[in-house]
């Protein structure tokens, strides 16, 4: 397995990042509903499926006290997957896929910056300082080509 924790970092991104192409490419192949939530609901189904799977095949715990434990935690990721899923659908749906970059771009601003410089106190240094000057950079860029494609 990868041995430096930045490419076992990368390796961990591209996993997400395919995952995430795949969902996107489901997404914008299905056919558009009057009722966003059956593709998402069948999606989760499939999603719940697989994670059931491989529960099986991970370490077994005391399954009540870590519930009991971490049920707010439960209750904040899954508003937090509701509202991600909610969003995809319609950036997909009405704008494309082309338009995840500026996702992407305010996730950084939103996951990197509010909640893992602000909330949890994590590492910030020139470097990362200037990924987030090219973050606005990039929202600002991305809303230009925006305006050329339609006018």
């Amino acid at each position: 397995m990868l041995k430096t924790p930045i490419l076992m970092a990368i390796f961990f991104a591209s996993i997400s990042a395919i995952g995430n192409a795949l969902f996107a490419y489901g997404q914008k192949k299905s056919m558009v509903s009057a009722n966003p939530y059956i593709f998402l609901i069948c999606t989760l189904a499939v999603c719940t499926f697989l994670f059931l799977i491989t529960y099986f095949f991970s370490p077994q715990i005391k399954l009540s006290a870590f519930i009991k434990h971490n049920f707010i935690w439960f209750t904040i990721s899954g508003i937090g997957f509701f509202l991600t899923f909610i969003g995809f659908y319609f950036l997909y749906t009405r704008f494309g896929t082309s338009y995840y970059s500026l996702y992407a771009v305010l996730s950084i601003l939103t996951t990197a910056i509010v909640v893992g410089i602000f909330i949890f106190k994590e590492s910030f240094n020139f470097y990362h300082g200037l990924s987030l000057i090219t973050t606005f950079l990039t929202i600002l860029f991305f809303y230009l080509g925006s305006l050329k494609v339609t006018t």
